[in-house]
């Protein structure tokens, strides 16, 4: 059985297009935060990766979209997709 959080996928949606500051319009990260994500070690980190990438995306008004697209790439890896465990903040 996978480990949702060690063996979860990028948060990357192959949108891969910078703008918005140098953050990718797809995910809101940048080029050195998707390089970053690939050597992050074990749960805590990838969990505080995946709640920091929320929360912008949350205030960018973004996060509904890319959620939806994330979960659909973890089904398709066969995947248990982190987001199940991840409390999400609220927009203000």
């Amino acid at each position: 059985m996978a480990k949702r959080w060690a063996d979860a996928p990028s948060p990357c949606i192959d949108i891969c297009k910078y703008k918005d500051g140098g953050r990718c319009i797809g995910c809101a990260m940048t080029k050195p935060e998707k390089k970053r994500f690939k050597r992050l070690d074990g749960k805590a980190e990838k969990k505080a990766f995946f709640r920091t990438l929320a929360e912008r995306l949350v205030r960018a008004g973004r996060y509904d979209r890319w959620a939806h697209v994330y979960r659909r790439k973890c089904d398709k890896k066969d995947q248990p997709c982190p987001l199940d465990k991840l409390e999400v903040p609220v927009e203000a």
